[in-house]
């Protein structure tokens, strides 16, 4: 049986630029006759209105997320020499970035209900000789989930080591009442087509509440430039351009509005799916505010699963099949790190952005509850 016909809207991010079409030609053709594309007047105003949206003081905007990753190390001076954590359950992005900023990714286990970094694991890491020149530690919001931040925080003040933030997959979730890429010295956001807030391309930003480290954040992304023409810095050409700040101010304002229609999708399927033996839920940690970038299950059944959905046209994907210790550009390690490498195994994401049409869930679930059936 079919439901792509009826059931599904355009794909994501298709249905986002359709939604604001009016709102972005308009912008476009701002950007288009004012001249000025590059680091300008809309990178300036999308700084400021990010910003604010946060609660934070400082908004730099870069070309991408990767890039946010590698000058945040760089601008708080954590390069050759030093070593970061990354979870070992990540995209390999985020341990791009920071081998790029010249530090080495060394990798702690995951939570298995939140998929975030254990504060148990990263504790345990540094206490071990391959804890020995860690700065910092990298801490993702993955699929838009809020890590467990006081207890990391706990273990990082007891080390001795910066806390920084990745919330790629999560504009606009909350721990404790506070806006993620709030939480620490500097965070690193990306605005890839298919994230909460999305640019028509590349984009990325660091946000921070450090004058000081946004003043070199600033510097390092245009060659460490503080007067044109003369470099204080080794910098990097990382800016954000005009036409993607417009982008990025239109759906500014609807992205508190589009993370509801989220949870709301989400409870939804919470709701069909409770009970299932093809599935076990996702689970919100209590005073965290999920912004559900991803709707991810973990299923025991996972090929079996993925192929019944997309026979019956439905998208899925896996996010992500194989940990970042045990790939080959970062070590290809045959340390355990359990947690990570049953997540990698068992994941599936089930299809949920805000533009979805009327019934996706119901048709998702019910491809779903047939194989339920079938397995018992």
């Amino acid at each position: 049986m079919s439901y792509s016909s009826n059931s599904w809207s355009v794909l994501y991010p298709q249905s986002d630029q359709r939604a604001h079409r009016a709102e972005l030609a308009g912008a476009l053709q701002r950007v288009c006759d004012s001249g000025s594309y590059i680091l300008g007047a809309e990178v300036a105003a999308f700084e400021t209105e990010f910003a604010a949206f946060l609660g934070a003081a400082q908004v730099v905007g870069v070309a991408n997320g990767t890039d946010a990753i590698e000058l945040m190390l760089r601008a708080l001076k954590i390069g050759a020499g030093s070593k970061v954590v990354v979870p070992a359950f990540a995209p390999s992005a985020v341990a791009s970035g920071v081998a790029r900023s010249g530090a080495e990714p060394v990798f702690a286990d995951i939570e298995p209900t939140t998929f975030t970094l254990c504060p148990v694991s990263l504790d345990a890491l540094l206490r071990s000789p391959q804890g020995r020149c860690v700065k910092a530690a990298v801490v993702v919001h993955l699929y838009g989930h809020p890590a467990d931040w006081g207890r990391l925080q706990q273990v990082a003040d007891e080390h001795g080591i910066e806390l920084l933030e990745d919330c790629a997959q999560a504009h606009g979730a909350r721990w404790q009442g506070r806006m993620v890429g709030t939480l620490g010295r500097a965070a690193a956001f990306s605005f890839y087509p298919t994230k909460n807030l999305a640019a028509m391309g590349d984009a990325g930003a660091v946000v921070t509440n450090d004058a000081a480290l946004a003043e070199r954040l600033h510097m390092i992304r245009q060659y460490g430039w503080r007067q044109r023409y003369i470099s204080e810095h080794a910098g990097v050409n990382s800016r954000m351009d005009e036409l993607q700040a417009a982008v990025l101010r239109v759906k500014l304002g609807s992205l508190s509005k589009n993370i509801q229609q989220r949870r709301k999708l989400a409870a939804e399927y919470d709701a069909r799916l409770r009970g299932s033996a093809v599935v076990t839920l996702p689970l919100v940690r209590g005073g965290c505010e999920h912004a559900y970038h991803q709707y991810v299950v973990r299923c025991e059944r996972r090929d079996d699963l993925r192929q019944h959905l997309q026979e019956a046209q439905i998208p899925v994907a896996v996010h992500y099949p194989l940990p970042l210790h045990r790939q080959p550009a970062f070590g290809g390690s045959h340390v355990s790190l359990l947690e990570s490498e049953r997540a990698a195994e068992k994941v599936i994401s089930l299809p949920l952005h805000p533009c979805l049409s009327e019934g996706a869930v119901d048709a998702v679930c019910d491809v779903m509850e047939a194989l339920d059936h079938a397995g018992r």
